[in-house]
């Protein structure tokens, strides 16, 4: 399909690895570029014996000078960099493994969700949901498994509508040309990746890629309770369908008598959700008009709905120890995340907050802290988190296990110990991941 077709893949990572594997079946010529040494690459050998062109250790000139067909780069690479913008000047097409991926597959059922906060947990969702009805449901994009690693696996390059249901952050819509989902969505837009975007207005406007190729067949949920959502949607206007759901105005997905209802169907009580908070609720309507566009009937959308717990790591009950509630919110890593935590308690929490500073600015998530009985500041950012959130009652301290064991200790019976650390974990983990992990670790041996 790709023979004689030259493509450079810049960044060995997981979704690199899987766009090589498909271009390697469909027959391309590979040159890899990754800025380890070919030493750290483990499967470095392999793909010298399948004849790919491993270039790594750097970026070198020359490289970016040769002719490509296109190039696949890593989302996580930041496209200002020399090397990217002079590709980008030579008019070679630079792509995410998704698009790669959407271009070389047979026809699909595509669900794009994207926005700043409750991505994981809405696609966590939707999947259950088409799960608890069809066979043919895969999970991709941001929320871990590459799309290409599941055009191989399920043989989407002969097989058609399977739904696949995407997570996609604004580094993977950055690179989109052709995709189009059939459903998608913008759950909410506040301030993030500003260490990688020129400017809040670029990350905003980079999120409506995800409806740009739409048309009159596709359908497009639309959030009505999200101020600056509805700003870019007028400025960037929706091409397909739109459907609307709002906590407190009239849409097409709404809440009365203490249950949600689409379109005057009863869905659930508010009773028998298990996740905590109306952001929350937010996903979950979403999620709902999502379902009802792919044809799930009403008692499988309650009784999905009804046994979700929610996602690892965002607000996720931990242990109760001597009357104290523990919550790990490792996945809040901006600042926006963190008030929405807050406000899914009904009291004061005492809140474990820090790691690699961002340079996110704290104002707004300052005016929340009559929602915090406590502060524990830890990382590169404790300092400045602990001076900048002006909570009478703080301490700062070196390390996340120092500021777990320092919460717990210093708790009563009826408190809430809430770690939603408001900034990214490079500090002192590989991501939010593992710091999520290792906090569960800690709370567990205690």
């Amino acid at each position: 399909m790709l023979i004689g077709k030259k493509v450079l893949v810049i960044g060995l990572a997981k979704s690199g690895r899987a766009a090589i594997n498909l271009l390697y079946k469909l027959n391309a010529t590979i040159t890899v570029n990754e800025y380890k040494d070919a030493k750290d690459i483990p499967d470095y050998q392999e793909f010298i014996d399948k004849g790919i062109e491993m270039i790594t250790g750097s970026h070198p000139e020359e490289l970016f000078e040769r002719d490509f067909d296109f190039v696949i780069k890593n989302p996580g690479i930041n496209y200002h960099k020399p090397f990217i913008l002079r590709l980008k000047e030579r008019n070679i097409p630079i792509y995410t493994e998704i698009e790669l991926a959407y271009q070389v597959a047979k026809k699909q059922n595509y669900i794009g969700v994207t926005g700043t906060n409750g991505k994981t947990t809405t696609v966590t969702l939707i999947d259950k949901i088409l799960k608890g009805q069809y066979s043919n449901v895969h999970l991709a994009g941001n929320v871990g498994t590459p799309l290409c690693e599941i055009v191989l696996k399920y043989n989407l390059l002969e097989e058609e509508n399977h739904y696949i249901v995407l997570e996609m952050s604004n580094f993977q819509l950055l690179d989109i040309d052709t995709f189009k989902p059939f459903v998608s969505t913008i759950i909410n837009l506040t301030p993030d990746h500003l260490d990688y975007m020129a400017s809040l207005d670029e990350y905003y406007a980079s999120k409506t890629n995800i409806y740009k190729n739409t048309n009159v067949n596709d359908y497009f949920i639309v959030n009505k309770d999200d101020a600056v959502l509805a700003e870019y949607l007028k400025k960037y206007p929706i091409p397909c369908k739109q459907i609307t759901m709002s906590l407190t105005e009239q849409a097409d997905c709404i809440i009365k008598n203490q249950a949600i209802y689409y379109r005057d169907e009863f869905i659930i009580d508010l009773n028998d959700i298990k996740v905590v908070g109306n952001h929350n609720l937010q996903n979950i309507m979403i999620a709902i008009c999502i379902a009802k566009q792919c044809g799930i009937k009403n008692d499988i959308l309650n009784q999905e709905i009804a046994s979700f717990i929610g996602v690892e790591h965002r607000i996720e009950f931990v242990k109760e120890i001597n009357g104290i509630k523990i919550y790990n919110d490792s996945k809040a890593t901006n600042t926006d995340a963190s008030i929405i935590a807050l406000k899914a308690f009904d009291q004061p929490v005492i809140l474990l907050m820090g790691g690699f500073d961002k340079g996110l600015d704290l104002q707004e998530m300052a005016t929340y802290k009559d929602k915090i009985k406590r502060l524990v500041t830890f990382g590169a950012a404790g300092k400045r988190f602990k001076e900048d959130m002006k909570v009478e009652n703080s301490i700062c301290v070196n390390n996340l296990k120092e500021a777990t064991l320092e919460a717990i200790k210093n708790a009563q019976s009826g408190d809430i110990v809430l770690l939603s650390p408001s900034t990214s974990s490079f500090d002192e983990f590989t991501g939010y991941e593992e710091r999520g992990l290792v906090f569960k670790d800690i709370v567990k041996g205690i």
